[in-house]
């Protein structure tokens, strides 16, 4: 950990592992993987404060030990006051740093001083395709966190989307693990340069919420490493991440947070973690087990705090000789070396934060401005071009929607949160009127209960038939306005922790609506306000215009009317791939989502485009994908030279011009592919990315770096990763689909 811990080798020598700068994570990365071979060797591995804490375990009860393991509030651990060993105090985060709670409940604290900002969801992030706003956005966060006192904060959540239909889709990054680890370094590196450890979430495979309490996620070897595991271990190599998060599934037939394998043989002996782990809420199912194989802290919510596993339970497998207390030591130690690292004991000055500042409400603008995807602008509608107007219809409960504390699970209490409709409003000029009309309600069946966690055909059940003279105040404001714009989607009701959705199927009889307003006004603007794919085959058909962004945060509503004004040119892709049928999507095409008591990932390493490109299955709308105001043209790719070998890094240039008067930014998008593979391999996997700032008329010059050893794929015989020799082709383009250029390098 930063600062704090000290590793120390026969081998090494002394060695301080700081943090990852994102610019020298290669450096980091090779470090922290010798200590961890150093480690599992059984060289001993010091800490700066190993002599203070063992000092202070000593001093400890069996009680006081115990009661550092688990939680004895809704988000804290107990103190050991005589000993200066404070609470180790957490906060949910994804969205923002949680409002207080009731300690013995869920039940808000009603305080007037825990507004926060709400920050945009995971998808939005991962949009943006720019890792200085993930960084951003985790040092924003930090601030916040640390402004409230908490220690650790429960974020971010970087588990592959791998099924379209995923409760907590518009949570998670990316169904791509290369973006997923270069979005989730940098926001674990912002947070925790300020104190505030990073919980990265959910260790691991946790990609449904159906039968999430206990289903069996079986994932062959090669697909586990490739896929589901790259972003947790850049996490740990690369960024230093403090503490991960237990998940609650089972992994090959044991409950992840008492899997031997997965927290002891991959997270610490192999990449080196010495963090925390922190169980999800209620999460552990055993006393002796879930200590010994890698948990550390027990949290939940379902009984008294003194009946969790590791509270009284623990307590009396101790005394009957089931464990011995020097387990505990070594979890309590783990935790105290976390205190000390985020200065939360020890007497050290800790930073101050700040919450709900002017800045930080810009922060989560910036965030937003950048996520937001163009899929169609035809005839040019886009941006609004307002010669002339004298009004403006917009349509829509999601114009007004507001999602800062909706659904179930983490939610941000906060002051500000623009809707769509007042982004408009303060942005449009004074003399042009707008026209509103709700035209659809979000209802859900009151006789029809969701069942949370339980099936995916549970998911809430919606209400999709249209009130008549809501149709008609629709039809009469899109008739009556110069302008239409329509503000569609999802809601985080709809989309939420706990329950995966039953289809890709729009709710609430929008598209219904939707295809009357366009027999009024063609031109109509399509505005989707979602975290997940859906069906739009049919509005993809029929509208000229359709605009794409997320639960964007407090800020959200004045970045999409930026967007959608011109006075931001979009520059969002596609984080994950959106399909013309869910029976398309890998998961769903082979029949192995969302299981029963077991589910067994039967598309292997083929996941998002990777399956699409792979199996020429054609998606709507590609990952990568997304827009622009302005006319891009991607050229000159190069490479430093043409053979490498496996300890080298290979250089990318390219050139992209700007054909437009407007500036705007692009995504250069570098897939990689093997052709006569002696192992499968997808068509192609991204490898690289730069997004660049381009002034009108103007061009501009991209360089990508790429170690040879990206490349490899991981041998299940050897266990181990292997960089194939031969040829790989090297495709540059601004989506997966939309590949521009080729160029073939050999490595030896």
């Amino acid at each position: 950990m930063k600062n704090n811990w000290i590793y120390i080798s026969a081998i090494t020598g002394l060695l301080l592992l700081n943090a990852c700068d994102p610019k020298t994570s290669s450096e980091v990365n090779t470090t922290k993987e010798e200590v961890a071979e150093e480690t599992y060797k059984g060289i001993p591995i010091t800490h700066e404060y190993d002599a203070t804490i063992d000092s202070l375990i000593a001093e400890m009860t069996l009680e006081e030990k115990s009661g550092m393991l688990h939680g004895t509030s809704m988000f804290a651990t107990e103190a050991v006051a005589h000993l200066g060993i404070p609470e180790l105090k957490m906060a949910d985060g994804p969205l923002g740093v949680r409002e207080e709670i009731s300690r013995n409940s869920w039940a808000p604290l009603g305080s007037d001083d825990d507004f926060a900002t709400y920050y945009p969801a995971g998808a939005g992030l991962s949009a943006t395709w720019n890792p200085e706003m993930a960084y951003t956005f985790g040092f924003s966060v930090g601030e916040e966190s640390k402004a409230r006192g908490k220690d650790v904060l429960l974020s971010p959540a970087i588990n592959i989307i791998r099924t379209p239909l995923g409760g907590r889709t518009y949570e998670y990054f990316t169904e791509d693990p290369f973006l997923n680890k270069k979005i989730a370094v940098p926001f674990i590196v912002g947070l925790q340069e300020n104190e505030v450890a990073a919980c990265v979430k959910h260790f691991a495979a946790n990609n449904q919420e159906t039968h999430r309490d206990y289903v069996d996620v079986q994932i062959d070897e090669r697909a586990l490493r490739e896929i589901y595991l790259p972003a947790f271990k850049a996490a740990v190599q690369e960024a230093d991440a403090y503490s991960f998060m237990g998940a609650y599934n089972k992994f090959r037939g044991e409950y992840l947070c008492e899997n031997d394998y997965m927290l002891n043989k991959v997270l610490r002996d192999e990449w080196g973690f010495e963090g925390i782990v922190i169980s999800d809420w209620a999460a552990v199912h055993s006393s002796v087990k879930a200590l010994k194989n890698g948990t550390d802290v027990e949290m939940g919510t379902p009984k008294p705090f003194n009946d969790f596993y590791f509270a009284q339970p623990l307590i009396d497998s101790v005394k009957a000789g089931k464990v011995n207390e020097k387990e505990l030591d070594k979890h309590v130690k783990r935790v105290m070396q976390v205190m000390y690292t985020v200065k939360s004991m020890g007497n050290q000055e800790r930073k101050k934060g700040s919450i709900a500042t002017k800045e930080h409400y810009q922060d989560a603008y910036k965030i937003a401005s950048e996520s937001v995807v163009l899929l169609k602008n035809n005839n040019e509608l886009l941006p609004l071009k307002l010669d002339g107007v004298k009004s403006i219809a917009v349509i829509g409960t999601n114009a007004k929607q507001k999602n800062a504390l909706k659904g179930f699970g983490a939610g941000v209490k906060t002051k500000v949160e623009v809707t769509p409709f007042e982004g408009l409003k303060n942005r449009l000029p004074d003399n042009i009127t707008i026209n509103y009309a709700e035209g659809y309600k979000e209802n859900y069946s009151a006789t029809e209960k969701a069942v949370l966690g339980d099936i995916t055909l549970n998911a809430p059940v919606t209400i999709d038939e249209l009130d008549p003279a809501m149709v008609e105040e629709a039809i009469q404001a899109a008739k009556s306005s110069d302008i239409t714009v329509f503000f569609g989607g999802s809601s985080r009701e709809y989309e939420t922790e706990a329950s995966d959705r039953a289809s890709l199927k729009l709710p609430f009889g929008q598209e219904k609506l939707l295809e009357k307003i366009l027999e009024v006004n063609p031109n109509t603007i399509v505005v989707m306000i979602a975290g997940a794919p859906y069906d739009l085959n049919q509005i993809n058909e029929t509208s000229n215009a359709i605009v794409w962004s997320w639960f964007n945060g407090s800020e959200g509503g004045n970045a999409l009317a930026d967007v959608l004004l011109g006075n931001v040119n979009p520059s969002g892709k596609l984080p994950w791939t959106m399909p013309k049928r869910i029976e398309d999507s890998p998961a769903h095409a082979t029949n192995s989502f969302p299981g029963d008591d077991t589910v067994k990932y039967a598309e292997g390493i083929l996941v998002g485009y990777r399956w699409f490109d792979t199996k020429n299955v054609a998606p709507l709308y590609p990952f990568g994908y997304g827009l622009s105001y302005a006319d891009f043209a991607i050229s000159n790719l190069a490479t430093s030279k043409n053979t490498y070998t496996e300890k080298e890094t290979i250089t990318v240039t390219a050139t992209v011009k700007n054909n437009s008067t407007l500036d705007g930014k692009e995504v250069v998008q570098l897939y990689v592919s093997k052709p006569e593979s002696k192992v499968e391999r997808a068509d192609k996997e991204l490898k690289g990315f730069s997004k660049v700032m381009v002034k009108a008329n103007g061009t501009a010059n991209v360089s990508i770096t790429i170690p040879v050893k990206e490349l490899a794929f991981y041998n299940v015989k050897t266990k181990a990763w292997e960089v194939e020799k031969g040829t790989y082709v090297l495709k540059i383009g601004n989506s997966s689909k939309n590949i521009i250029s080729e160029q073939k390098i050999t490595i030896k």
